[in-house]
């Protein structure tokens, strides 16, 4: 299967990689390249992996990758989508939740980059839509997405692949360090947002007792 003409270390992330990866793809944690998950999935498919077991845990990893994100949305709030969503996208993102619940689970899961997924999957939870939805849209999207990529790596990715192979065996090394050196950033950057979102929370959490304690105190002195 001309193994040789594949990097060794994409060799070795197989499935569990994959899953991984997917898992980080869909959280807030940012990858170096956006559309990982399709990647991997396209060139382990391509070079004889099961087509069927790739694509379920692409699946399974993004959902729950895809989860998180949602579950930080419900419990961070409005803090949530202002710490991670830039504001110059937070009106429109907000808005379209608002008016379009499914769609706006549903579109981002299933298009490819540039199309950005995490600010409609935080507003999703920070919104109010409901878990159940948001997994069965959000399933359905990534089901359709992996599988057409896994199909594409069994009819194309091949002959694809074989065309600029070369290169990337050539620059295998240099391409894994910076990959894991920008994914080790990327974790920090994302433990560091959400232990800032959890210090924003304890201390309106701590201003709204401290609000009702002097609400009470007023009360009481009338």
């Amino acid at each position: 299967m001309h193994h040789s003409l594949m990097p060794h270390w994409l060799t070795h992330l197989g499935v569990l990689g994959l899953f991984s990866v997917a898992v980080v793809d869909s959280s807030p944690i940012p990858l170096p390249l956006p559309g990982s998950t399709d990647l991997l999935l396209l060139w382990l498919v391509a070079y004889g992996g099961d087509p069927w077991l790739l694509a379920a845990m692409a699946i399974a990893g993004s959902l729950v990758g895809g989860y998180a994100t949602w579950n930080l949305g419900r419990r961070g709030g409005e803090s949530a989508l202002r710490r991670y969503v830039p504001a110059r996208l937070l009106g429109r993102v907000v808005g379209w939740v608002g008016r379009h619940r499914i769609l706006a689970v549903f579109l981002p899961a299933v298009l490819p980059p540039p199309i950005p997924l995490l600010p409609f999957a935080l507003a999703s939870g920070a919104l109010g839509v409901s878990r159940r939805r948001f997994l069965v849209v959000y399933g359905a999207a990534r089901t359709l997405r992996y599988s057409l990529i896994a199909w594409l790596g069994v009819v194309y990715g091949r002959h694809a692949i074989h065309m600029w192979s070369g290169t990337l065996q050539k620059w295998s090394t240099p391409l894994i360090c910076v990959f894991v050196s920008m994914l080790v950033a990327g974790i920090c950057f994302g433990i560091w947002k959400v232990s800032g979102l959890r210090r924003i929370d304890a201390v309106e959490k701590l201003a709204l007792h401290d609000e009702a304690t002097r609400a009470g105190a007023t009360s009481e002195a009338a």
